[in-house]
């Protein structure tokens, strides 16, 4: 899958969500730290969230409600290193009525890189306890994505690059 249209795997709706790994995300050694993978798994749900219509301000705005992480299980295959084009894909196994368990895997050229299990809670605003998830946002998920999303790592043109004046004499 090379681009964030949702696909389906086995009869479920999976999403592909493109990243480039910046010198932000890797160790000393070079590799993407560890606990990035879980950040990169949190961008791609959120995109996914948004392709749905699904705007998680609003939804904190007007229905009080937050998604939070309850549980997470990442297992790790192979190292990403600086500059690599990776992708997330990521699947809901199951959608209750307070709580989505979702299955994601980062991979790279056919690759897979890690994977993890992340169960996501639906909670209120300001008792951080669990509700229902608003029909609304219910019925997004089922649906899945609507449109085309771009990420900057695949689509967007990149800026022409600034023209330093380290090398130009002095006015």
């Amino acid at each position: 899958m090379s681009t964030s249209e949702p696909q389906q795997a086995n009869g479920l709706l999976t999403f592909d969500w493109p990243l480039r790994v910046y010198y932000e995300d890797t160790d000393a050694g070079g590799i993407v730290f560890y606990a990035n993978y879980l950040k990169f798994f949190e961008r791609a749900r959120t995109e996914w969230l948004r392709a749905c219509g699904i705007d998680q301000r609003t939804l904190a705005e007007s229905d009080g409600v937050l998604f939070v992480v309850k549980r997470t299980a990442l297992d790790y295959s192979a190292p990403a290193r600086l500059d690599d084009l990776i992708h997330v894909v990521s699947r809901i196994e199951r959608l209750g009525r307070a709580s989505v368990d979702f299955h994601q895997e980062a991979w790279r050229d056919g690759v897979l890189l890690a994977s993890g299990d992340i169960k996501v809670a639906s909670v209120s605003l300001g008792t951080i306890r669990p509700v229902g998830i608003p029909a609304s946002v219910l019925t997004g998920l089922r649906r899945g994505p609507q449109e085309s999303v771009s990420n900057s790592a695949s689509t967007m043109a990149m800026p022409v690059p600034f023209k330093s004046s380290c090398s130009e004499k002095p006015m």
